[in-house]
């Protein structure tokens, strides 16, 4: 379900932007087998309760584009926040109406400094395109909220407690990103209610190329 790479990315995969994340100390406990179990059904090698990465925010350069799908996804939204804001618009990427399969082109771009969304459903089928000016790829997080209901944010600080927890990929997934969402009261949780996979590299990766008959194809 999640092998495809789309051309927009193809053609620039983050190689080198983020520095490896150390681990996350403490870790924090994770209730029951729900986030194990969903790693598992996505063929991943991922211990949750000591592998977590402490990774508060994400750095990019421009341009960068990167693809992120969401799972579990219910009634909440979900997207991106400027980490350098103390009140951050929220860039969304993925409307409630998304469900697991989902996912997003998205790319920074400059002049003006802007992120650019494509957004497809679970069969591929081109679902919309969204800019938001003044995104920051210097320091950003990824958000969840509830609708109606409160903001989870990658960074603790914003949160009465770890509410996304970051994950290497493994396998298929390595150089990918897990953050897996806790919307319950807490604190702690089962951290599956809401769960983004980024193609955020921690490490170098080659790069594919296409051309740009295909990338046309594909946006039209």
């Amino acid at each position: 379900m999640l092998k495809r790479l789309l051309p927009a990315v193809l053609m620039m995969i983050l190689t080198s932007a983020i520095a490896h994340a150390a681990a996350r100390n403490p870790q924090i406990p994770v209730s029951g087998t729900a986030l194990a179990t969903f790693f598992a059904s996505q063929g991943q090698a991922i211990d949750v309760d000591n592998q977590q990465l402490d990774l508060q925010t994400q750095s990019v350069p421009v341009p960068t584009a990167f693809e992120v799908h969401t799972f579990l996804s219910g009634t909440a939204t979900a997207g991106i926040y400027n980490a350098t804001a103390s009140l951050p618009p929220l860039y969304q990427v993925f409307p409630g109406a998304a469900a697991t399969g989902w996912f997003a082109a998205a790319s920074f771009r400059d002049s003006p400094m802007r992120l650019v969304v494509n957004l497809f459903d679970a069969s591929d089928a081109y679902q919309g395109s969204n800019t938001y000016l003044g995104a920051d790829p210097s320091a950003f997080g990824f958000y969840v909220q509830l609708n109606p209901g409160p903001v989870f944010y990658q960074e603790d600080s914003r949160n009465p407690g770890a509410r996304i927890l970051a994950y290497n990929g493994t396998g298929a997934r390595a150089g990918w990103t897990w953050f897996a969402c806790e919307t319950g009261p807490g604190p702690g949780g089962d951290y599956a209610d809401f769960i983004i996979l980024a193609q955020l590299q921690l490490a170098p990766t080659a790069v594919s190329r296409t051309d740009w008959g295909t990338l046309k194809q594909r946006f039209r």
